[in-house]
């Protein structure tokens, strides 16, 4: 279970990473970020509707494909999935190497656990 202080940290760390600030997030236990770009009603069930069906990781399918982009304006790494707005946070501090394919498949657990739990930590509306 996440504490009060790392929830703040990963907060902190998702509104220096995304770039449009008018955009509504919402923030899982371990990392992932799902984005929404058109919030519609409860964010956190949007979100969770969305993670429940593109977090989970299936080797061998797009859902187990990753990316990995270097952070401007934090230090770690976020991992891309299938999804264009589910989004997972590494720290610098995670992997035990910091190599691309080890950087990934930390990201990828990390968005198969929140996939798979559904466990939202914050929520960022940013809805008028």
């Amino acid at each position: 279970m996440m504490t009060g202080m790392e929830t703040e940290i990963l907060v902190d760390v998702w509104r220096r990473i995304l770039v449009d600030p008018r955009k509504s997030w919402v923030l899982f236990e371990h990392g992932t970020c799902v984005v929404l770009p058109e919030p519609d009603g409860e964010l956190a069930e949007q979100a969770a509707e969305i993670l429940k069906e593109f977090g989970p990781a299936h080797a061998g399918s797009s859902a187990g494909d990753f990316g990995v982009i270097d952070v401007k304006g934090a230090e770690g790494w976020v991992v891309t999935g299938h999804h264009n707005d589910v989004l997972t946070y590494v720290g610098p501090d995670e992997p035990h190497e910091q190599s691309q394919i080890v950087v990934g498949l930390c990201g990828r657990s990390k968005r198969d656990q929140d996939g798979t739990e559904l466990h939202v930590v914050h929520v960022e509306d940013k809805r008028d």
